[in-house]
């Protein structure tokens, strides 16, 4: 697994991090394992980063299972989980795996893909 950093920042700041990037794999370093997800506006950020999404990616990180499983353990919406865990398979915080089951079939398992998150917000 990954940290990950949830930001805001500007395109110019992007920018200069993926220059950053690009120069030290130039001189042969190898990148650190991280990912960052950047948003302009924090009010964008908090949009996506909601409680109930990060309780949701608690839960997977916890215990991964499927979407079914985790509405039932935190009390919610099997269809509203979906959705949620369809935003942070989008951001890259969450990703679905289908198993195989014992006999016959396949079940979508839910698992998070950062040890971490680590929110920063900066508002002007």
């Amino acid at each position: 697994m990954r940290n990950v950093t949830v930001k805001t920042g500007t395109t110019e700041e992007y920018f200069a991090r993926v220059r950053e990037i690009a120069r030290g794999i130039d001189l042969g370093e190898v990148p650190k394992p991280e990912f960052t997800l950047t948003f302009e506006d924090p009010g964008d950020m908090f949009a996506v980063m909601t409680p109930a999404r990060l309780e949701l990616f608690r839960a997977a990180k916890a215990d991964p299972s499927s979407i079914t499983a985790i509405a039932q353990r935190l009390h919610r919406d099997r269809s509203s989980v979906k959705k949620d865990v369809d935003i942070l398979v989008a951001a890259g915080l969450l990703n679905i795996e289908e198993v195989p089951l014992p006999g016959h079939g396949r079940q979508k398992f839910v698992r998070a893909m950062a040890d971490r998150i680590q929110l920063q917000a900066v508002v002007v």
